[in-house]
């Protein structure tokens, strides 16, 4: 019978350092928050039983700068296999599944106006293509719409640039994202051609939000409250821009780290640690009801 191995936390504080200074997107607060841990390292402050302990105590260091919600050691409850990825594609795809690739409502409300709800995710596109664009073709010939993020936790941004092609009538630049590797600028436009028929830019929009939206669900509100084109409803969102990646430092442990920061073409910035704002503030569970309300005053103008 083996016996757990005792928790050393100066190599994963170590390996966590080096890759904070070699890939997070702002190289001058990774060099401050690598010292930050390191000092505190030193200190003892990290001399605790436990992975999981050991990761909040670091994420709350990592996030002391700048309130980066991505940044964090994260802890696993099951050990993380060798097969990292893998292992978390095959769990993306199940959510898929189940989710009815990713767009498990579309309902037809009072007054024509439809709800497509996105969630749990925006999965990969060349998996989301066919669901998402099947059922934003469903409800094109509405005369509002509602899209419904409020349990959308993101996902992939060519897939939010899918969407927008659904609900905007020509190509549109949305987005650009900077990366730290090599210094990259990548620019992200709404398609000019959709699959089916699409809901088009002029008809009423609302977006629903909660405090659990996050990541390119927030690109999504973002983006479409940036160009005037949808109305948001509902709460301020989790506050999440960069794109990270993950790295196993300890079997129970990933250090996630930011390696991009989107910039919005409209307000020059992004939701980064401060979430999107909703136009229209109420309770996540009142949202629908008073996008619903909103949209129908407004058909009837």
């Amino acid at each position: 019978m083996t016996t757990p191995t005792q928790l050393q936390p100066a190599p994963v504080i170590d390996e966590t350092a080096r890759l904070l200074t070699e890939h997070y997107i702002f190289p001058e607060t990774a060099e401050q928050l690598a010292g930050l841990m390191r000092q505190r390292l030193a200190e003892g402050a990290y001399d605790v039983d436990s992975a999981e302990e050991l990761g909040r105590l670091v994420t709350t260091d990592l996030q002391s700068a700048n309130g980066d919600k991505h940044l964090r050691l994260k802890y696993h409850p099951v050990r993380v296999p060798p097969e990292q990825g893998e292992a978390a594609l095959a769990a993306m795809r199940r959510d898929f599944d189940t989710s009815l690739g990713g767009a498990p409502l579309v309902e037809l409300l009072k007054g024509g106006v439809a709800v497509v709800e996105l969630g749990p995710a925006l999965f990969p596109l060349e998996w989301a293509a066919e669901p998402l664009g099947a059922a934003l073709a469903l409800a094109s010939p509405a005369r509002a719409l509602i899209v419904d993020l409020r349990g959308n936790l993101g996902g992939d941004p060519d897939t939010v640039s899918f969407v927008c092609g659904h609900l905007l009538d020509a190509r549109t630049h949305l987005n650009t994202m900077h990366w730290r590797a090599g210094d990259r600028r990548e620019q992200y436009w709404s398609p000019a051609h959709v699959p089916g028929a699409r809901f088009g830019g002029t008809k009423p929009l609302y977006v629903l939000t909660s405090g659990r939206t996050f990541s390119a669900a927030e690109e999504l509100a973002y983006d479409l409250q940036q160009l005037g084109r949808a109305v948001v409803v509902g709460e301020r969102t989790g506050g999440g821009a960069h794109p990270r990646d993950g790295w196993t430092v300890h079997p129970h442990l990933e250090a996630s780290i930011p390696v991009g920061r989107s910039v919005n073409p409209v307000s020059g910035t992004n939701w980064e640690g401060t979430g999107v704002a909703p136009d229209i503030a109420c309770a996540a569970a009142d949202a629908l009801d008073r996008a619903h309300a909103l949209a129908l005053a407004r058909l009837s103008d």
